[in-house]
């Protein structure tokens, strides 16, 4: 026991001479490592716990609210379009139900209008067979110069206006203008063309049996105007005025007109020609004559082109088609038609009202305004 203590105080002689600063010191050199390692085990737990608390829990919730924040937006969108698409298919559903009323609304007046007008005609079909079972109408004369003669012994002054003939031995009654003011009056107008408001594009039976105002422009009808020619005991004088673009005038007349019947197709025939627009009926040279040719439209050619004519280099099939589908009395397309259009209400590139004859400074006028009409001229039969 005694030689383990000198071993003791022979190895560490300081021990015992500092007994209680050695005991402090291991004392504390055993407590502090100690206490290091508890206090880091403690800390490091809790900084990461805190870290932890720090970082998982805020994003967690910020995803969820986002999440939540998405779903939720996404839900007001679905329903957004749901409530619109429903209030679209609604509105289109009322708009058609509207649009089906408005149609049978109108559907029903048009019957109803319809059913008025199919009543109205009725009612004056009723009345007109009335009124001229009672009060048939009446013939003012022949003609125009049948009647400026009949009133000539009633009133000097007769006017021009509208008057119903019924040529001699026929069965037509109706309507024309008679001219009582121009050169001494008596005047039947078989055409006038002036403003362009009346389409001469027409077929055969249009000119067959006429169209347009009387007062205004129109084509009195090929069956009234043979009726009226071919009374018998009389010749008629057909007497044509012209008005060019600048107001100068022109006539030219032929103290002989008549056409042939409908199987003829109404061919035309003059005599003598007298006026100061030429004669361009018939031309300067035979193939031009239009004397004696037969009518013609566009549906009812006799216009002589077999198989076609030629002009300026170019084939020509019908002269109708080459005149504004107008019709007239063509031969080979000729010199004359007064049935053309006036240059001022027409941009077509085709011809014309036109009459060759006519010049100034070598070139032909252009024709704005034209009238054709007859007059009896009392005495044998020429035709």
């Amino acid at each position: 026991m005694i030689w383990i203590i000198l071993f003791w105080m022979y190895m560490f002689p300081n021990l015992l001479a500092f007994p209680n600063r050695t005991a402090d010191i291991n004392i504390a050199a055993l407590d502090e490592p100690m206490t290091l390692v508890e206090d880091f085990e403690d800390a490091a737990p809790q900084n990461q716990k805190e870290q932890k608390e720090t970082c998982t829990v805020p994003c967690e919730m910020t995803a969820k609210l986002m999440q939540e924040e998405k779903h939720a937006w996404c839900s007001n969108l679905q329903h957004a379009m749901t409530t619109y698409t429903r209030s679209t298919r609604k509105l289109i559903r009322d708009l058609m139900d509207e649009q089906q009323k408005t149609l049978e609304f109108l559907s029903n007046q048009v019957m109803e209008l319809s059913s008025k007008f199919h009543s109205l005609s009725l009612d004056v079909q009723r009345s007109n067979s009335e009124m001229f079972s009672v009060k048939p109408m009446h013939a003012h004369g022949r003609d125009c110069s049948d009647i400026k003669e009949t009133l000539q012994e009633v009133s000097p002054k007769i006017p021009s206006g509208v008057y119903i003939i019924q040529p001699e031995n026929s069965e037509l009654l109706f309507e024309v203008f008679c001219e009582m003011d121009y050169m001494d009056g008596g005047w039947t107008v078989i055409q006038r063309r002036t403003d362009g408001l009346t389409d001469f594009k027409r077929a055969w039976s249009s000119y067959l049996d006429g169209f347009g105002p009387l007062p205004g422009e129109h084509w009195l009808g090929l069956r009234k105007v043979h009726s009226i020619v071919g009374q018998k005991n009389t010749r008629f004088k057909l007497h044509i005025s012209f008005v060019s673009q600048d107001d100068s005038t022109a006539y030219a007349s032929y103290d002989n007109f008549w056409i042939e019947d409908e199987n003829k197709f109404f061919a035309i025939h003059l005599g003598r020609y007298a006026g100061s627009a030429g004669d361009a009926f018939r031309g300067f040279d035979q193939e031009q004559n239009q004397d004696t040719a037969p009518f013609s439209t566009s549906d009812v050619d006799n216009d002589g082109c077999v198989p076609y004519c030629t002009f300026n280099g170019k084939a020509v099939e019908s002269c109708s088609v080459r005149h504004n589908n107008t019709g007239w009395w063509f031969n080979q397309c000729g010199r004359a038609n007064l049935n053309g259009s006036p240059l001022d209400h027409d941009p077509s590139t085709q011809p014309h009202i036109h009459w060759d004859t006519w010049t100034k400074n070598g070139e032909p006028v252009s024709i704005k305004s034209v009238t054709m009409k007859i007059r009896r001229v009392e005495g044998s039969n020429l035709k």
